[in-house]
């Protein structure tokens, strides 16, 4: 018996990551993203996530972005989506 893995409902009930709102304050070397998290005002260490990568999606500083990080390391995270 095989199991179907259906990627989208996967990825959206992942719980190892915490998914936050910030604004791009920097831009840095090799597609590295300062980000400063709405609310907290805590700054997070963000590279682009691959679907952002594949369609050469722009990120500048002073975008609305959704990052993703992991619960244990709060200062290093992805940028899923800009806003």
């Amino acid at each position: 018996m095989t199991k179907k893995f259906n990627k989208t409902n996967e990825q959206s009930d992942r719980e190892d990551r915490v998914e936050l709102k910030g604004v791009v304050e920097e831009a840095l070397p090799g597609t590295w993203f300062m980000v400063t998290v709405d609310g907290q005002g805590a700054k997070v260490l963000c590279t682009l996530s691959g679907k952002l990568r594949q369609n050469h999606i722009r990120i500048l500083p002073g975008d609305r972005v959704t990052i993703a990080v992991s619960p244990y390391d709060m200062t290093r995270g992805r940028i899923m989506w800009r806003i």
